[in-house]
């Protein structure tokens, strides 16, 4: 549902034509450098909250849940402010075209004017994940993509004529573009973040409504211990996206709308990917709570296993259905034949990919970051960037060689946290 937010702007702004959608997808990297840095803080919690719940220790666990409510209220402010005083200059450090800064800094400016309603649906959705519960994540997400998709259609278009089942009916549109595109999704996220509160404080297990929100250093300590690595971990690796996002850009618009929609498009296809690592980070947590041996390694061989067959699936009909998808989002026919070329070779990799974002999460919920940290950010700077940096500005090749960075770039990290994996120290329960 998080994906599909970016799918549906990206599709109805495609209409429009290739600089609209060069203009939003400019800045998505710079999206998910945000979005993944405050998952971070949601992942100490995951840790927390979950091996507390498996050694039935709920109370422990309903102040973990008070104090994330704390970090969601301040690290929504701070990006707040943070992103909207550099909405100015951020399409000109991805090397936007200049004659499109104005609408992508306008839009920038936009989407992330709540910020803090978005800060709480992320850290909000992981509470209730570590719980168990993460069904109502999903169905906020509904929420959130009806509201947007209702806005798009009447935002981003002028007033026109359309059919429904015969018959002409006057739609009113707003003619907004790009812009009526940023407030659609401003207020979906706006909305999101009012329901999510509202269920949390009123859910029946990790409700944190009656608990103090001031730091609890109890809490805190061992949550951002946790927590830190990671959040350098996402930083690093999602500033080397927004690298690599400023490398392509500096390619032209086709280029950049390629990458866009290509990116938009796979995103979908290794949704099960990070949907089984919010599994395995709880499960493996639980497990350790309970101080169960054989538990964790099951779970763990069964979670390995689903991953590998859905992302064999996902990959496979990323392969089939390329350039059809490309289509969805863009009329160009070299936009979509790039594309189309770039999404076919990183299918290919998925089943690789997904083992690697599995073996991370049962990391997570064991509460080691540090080594996914080193490996995720030496890979992606020592690899990705790099290569990347040196197949553009010093060979002269062009977006197939920057995927092919990003592939072997995937593949590495998976033999890294494979083998570290085997060795086995990141388990409390290895010695037990």
């Amino acid at each position: 549902m998080a994906t599909a937010v970016q799918y549906v702007d990206m599709a109805m702004v495609g209409s429009i034509g290739t600089e609209a959608t060069a203009a939003v997808g400019s800045t998505t990297t710079v999206n998910w450098l945000v979005g993944s840095t405050i998952s971070a803080i949601g992942v100490g919690f995951i840790a927390f909250i979950s091996q507390s719940l498996g050694a039935g220790e709920k109370e422990k666990a309903v102040k973990a849940a008070s104090q994330a409510v704390l970090a969601a209220l301040a690290v929504g402010v701070f990006f707040t402010v943070v992103t909207l005083s550099l909405s100015g200059v951020v399409p000109a450090w991805m090397q936007v075209e200049k004659d499109l800064r104005p609408v992508a800094s306008e839009y920038f400016f936009i989407l992330y004017t709540p910020m803090l309603f978005r800060a709480v649906t992320i850290i909000f959705g992981t509470v209730l994940r570590a719980a168990g519960d993460t069904k109502t994540p999903m169905y906020v997400g509904i929420i959130v993509n009806i509201t947007n998709v209702v806005l798009n259609f009447f935002l981003i278009f002028e007033t026109r004529t359309i059919d429904v089942f015969g018959f002409s009916v006057k739609c009113p549109g707003a003619d907004l573009g790009v812009i009526g595109a940023a407030v659609a999704s401003a207020v979906s996220f706006f909305v999101g973040g009012v329901i999510i509160t509202i269920v949390l404080f009123r859910h029946p297990v990790i409700s944190p409504k009656g608990h103090s929100i001031k730091p609890d250093k109890e809490i805190l300590a061992p949550v951002l211990k946790i927590a830190a690595p990671n959040m350098l971990q996402r930083f690093c690796t999602s500033l080397g996206y927004v690298v690599f996002a400023s490398l392509i850009n500096s390619l032209g618009e086709v280029s950049t709308a390629a990458h866009t929609v290509a990116n938009t498009v796979e995103s979908a296809f290794y949704v099960p990917g990070y949907g089984m690592m919010a599994a395995a980070a709880t499960l493996a947590g639980n497990a350790i709570g309970a101080k169960e041996k054989t538990k964790l390694k099951e779970t763990s061989r069964m979670i390995f296993l689903s991953e590998i067959v859905m992302m064999i699936v996902s990959g496979g009909l990323l392969f089939a259905f390329a350039p059809f998808m490309m289509g969805l989002f863009s009329s160009d026919p070299e936009v979509i034949r790039m594309g189309s070329i770039v999404l076919r070779m990183v299918s290919l990799s998925e089943p690789f990919y997904g083992v690697s974002i599995v073996t991370e999460g049962i990391m997570q919920g064991a509460g080691e970051t540090i080594r996914p940290f080193i490996f995720n950010a030496g890979s992606m700077w020592g690899i990705r960037i790099l290569g990347t940096f040196i197949c553009i500005n010093l060979i002269g090749l062009g977006l197939i060689s920057a995927w092919a960075c990003m592939i072997v770039h995937n593949l590495a990290l998976l033999a890294m946290l494979w083998i570290y994996y085997k060795k086995g120290k990141w388990n409390p329960l290895v010695n037990v």
